[in-house]
């Protein structure tokens, strides 16, 4: 399958999902978290809030890499031919306040109930630089896309 055919797959998929699995790592120790995601329409970047006092957030901050996983499957027996995944690799970084706002606006535009959580001290907001997508379809089907080998509007 070619690159750019599957742009749309993804896009549909990082817009219709609200959760993602994040995947850190402290040293030889992995560790695997649910997250509110969004992601920029030209697919360059995704974000997600956390609490500074979590093991993911302590994580990042001894090593950027990361990885998420983002799915459509419904636990049918009958979805596993049709259920698509997306693995996202990246570097994770905390967004500084000068720069925060239109990522902070497009996420809660997805996660309207995010407000109170977002609004918190404590609260940090993550924007992973994305490298790589690896995407499965049909149980067999593989493609990476890396998105800065194209362009679209960022959001």
């Amino acid at each position: 399958m070619k690159n750019s055919s599957v742009i749309p797959i993804i896009q549909n998929l990082m817009q219709t999902q609200n959760l993602a699995v994040l995947g850190t790592s402290n040293g030889n120790t992995p560790h695997c978290s649910i997250v509110n995601f969004s992601a920029t329409d030209d697919l360059h970047s995704i974000v997600f809030a956390t609490y500074r006092n979590t093991q993911k957030y302590t994580n990042l901050k001894k090593n950027r890499r990361v990885s998420l996983l983002v799915d459509n499957r419904s636990n049918q027996e009958s979805n596993l031919h049709r259920a698509v995944a997306v693995t996202v690799f990246g570097n994770a970084r905390e967004l500084a306040l000068d720069e925060k706002a239109p990522f902070l606006l497009h996420h809660l535009i997805k996660h309207p109930s995010l407000v109170e959580f977002t609004d918190s001290p404590n609260c940090a907001l993550i924007l992973v630089e994305v490298e790589k997508y690896y995407v499965v379809q049909q149980f067999k089907v593989v493609t990476e896309l890396y998105p800065n080998s194209y362009s679209a509007p960022n959001f």
